[in-house]
């Protein structure tokens, strides 16, 4: 899953919402269901997310959404599988070659029409 989000120390609901493609109520309802999230929250409640909480909710999202697991299912695999972290990078670093690939072969093609 590529993430588009700027290095910042905190990411607002909104920002976090746009890069997962999903609804903010959503991310907050994940916050309620999952304990590893926690993102800091000022005077006026607004939330602020860290790195750290991005990458607890690519894990949820990649179990919930891409897997398909319920809920509880999510849960219970984040508290078992420590593996699960290292699978989400993997998966990340793969996209991204397969990604640089492409490029690479459209170039060679552009250049081979020319």
């Amino acid at each position: 899953m590529n993430l588009n989000l700027p290095d910042k120390l905190y990411y607002s609901i909104g920002e976090v919402a746009k890069a997962f493609d999903v609804n903010a109520s959503l991310i907050r309802y994940w916050e309620q269901e999952f304990p590893i999230i926690r993102p800091k929250k000022n005077k006026k409640g607004n939330r602020y997310f860290t790195p750290e909480d991005i990458k607890n909710l690519k894990m949820i999202y990649h179990l919930v959404k891409e897997k398909g697991y319920t809920l509880d299912g999510a849960r219970v695999a984040l508290t078992t599988n420590s593996k699960i972290s290292e699978t989400i990078s993997m998966i990340d670093r793969l996209q991204f070659v397969k990604a640089e690939l492409l490029k690479l072969k459209d170039s060679l093609v552009e250049k081979n029409e020319t």
